[in-house]
């Protein structure tokens, strides 16, 4: 890029980088997708993923007339916010079993089986924020098929492809899978994560539609919403990825370079597991290498995370959610005693 004395600092195209979001919506279906090979997916570049969740509630609110939205309870706090905002009414669905500190399948796929018609319903493609907690492939066919005896309209957040698992193809099955059985959906993506463009807020909107004249029109109406808001996207970022996702050798580089990262955090949840069972910690903490991607629900309650805080300087969410990517090889002693501690000191949830 630095040496390409063509590129400028024009405007982009309201939709971005045609380059990008071609590579991005690739990314996320896959070459082979139905959806491409038919022409009836197109991407659309927004502000990371959370622009990419705003510009496409207000494409559902404003100009699809839905009114109902379905979120896993618990689910990362900006997409109460967005919703919110845009004036969806916002319901949960259950999603976290505190019990089993696992996936509460039936309770999510009863309250789905009650939404109304014609309501949305958001999952979290992999590595579930705040949780950790994914669902099996056979828990994402039956929750397909309640969506889709429901009526439901599928809106995936896609924050973590490639980085929760290290395996693009299987952090993005849940989405190709409900691409292969006919869904129309929306996909928010964000190269925060897997490209480490955190500042340069770099987003694709996917959209996956049953006939190829819809897409036009939808775009159309993405390109009013967008210029009322922001009226085009920045370049830098999504020239880099670009360019990596086009490149070959660069495109190699760059997944074994997640899969580093991603087998790292795996090696940390093993790790601090063992060191657990080793030290006789009260409780179950399989959980910690069930769960998947950056973050960790350790099920410990508000006091013992204060005792984490003031004894031992490890800073937690109050709901228990642990940041994995901040334990290593020379912390992780650190963190398994004070979360020994603080189970066999204070009167624990567990």
């Amino acid at each position: 890029m630095a040496a390409d004395h063509s590129l400028n600092h024009e405007y982009l195209p309201i939709a971005g980088l045609p380059e990008f979001t071609q590579a991005a919506t690739k990314l996320v279906l896959g070459d082979d997708s139905p959806a491409l090979v038919e022409n009836q997916a197109m991407g659309f570049q927004t502000l990371s993923g959370t622009g990419a969740l705003r510009l496409a509630s207000e494409f559902l609110k404003l100009r699809a007339n839905f009114k109902v939205i379905y979120v896993p309870d618990p689910t990362w706090g900006n997409h109460l916010s967005i919703f919110n905002t845009v004036g969806f009414e916002v319901r949960r669905y259950r999603y976290w079993k505190p019990e089993t500190r696992g996936l509460d399948l039936d309770g999510m796929l009863e309250d789905l089986k009650n939404a109304p018609e014609d309501s949305i319903v958001l999952l979290h493609a992999c590595a579930h924020n705040p949780t950790g907690v994914d669902p099996t492939h056979e828990q994402w066919k039956q929750i397909a098929e309640v969506v889709k005896s429901r009526n439901l309209f599928t809106f995936f957040d896609a924050a973590y492809i490639g980085f929760a698992s290290g395996d693009i193809e299987k952090d993005r099955w849940p989405i190709t899978f409900f691409v292969s059985q006919g869904f129309e959906l929306l996909v928010s993506q964000s190269f925060a994560k897997n490209f480490g463009l955190y500042n340069e807020r770099c987003g694709n909107l996917a959209v996956v539609v049953r006939s190829s004249e819809a897409k036009g029109r939808i775009k159309s109406q993405l390109e009013k919403l967008a210029r009322a808001m922001y009226s085009n996207p920045p370049n830098h970022g999504a020239r880099i990825v670009a360019t990596v996702l086009t490149n070959p050798t660069l495109y190699a580089q760059w997944s074994e370079h997640i899969r580093t990262m991603s087998n790292r955090i795996t090696q940390m949840r093993e790790q601090l597991y063992q060191k657990l069972k080793l030290m006789g910690t009260p409780g179950t903490w399989n959980h910690i290498v069930d769960q998947i991607g950056m973050f960790s629900y350790t099920g410990l309650n508000v006091k013992q995370v204060e005792l984490l805080k003031t004894e031992f300087h490890i800073y937690a969410m109050n709901s228990g959610r642990l940041s994995m990517c901040g334990v290593t090889s020379s912390n992780v002693d650190h963190v398994a005693k004070a979360i020994h501690t603080a189970v066999t000191t204070v009167s624990s949830g567990l």
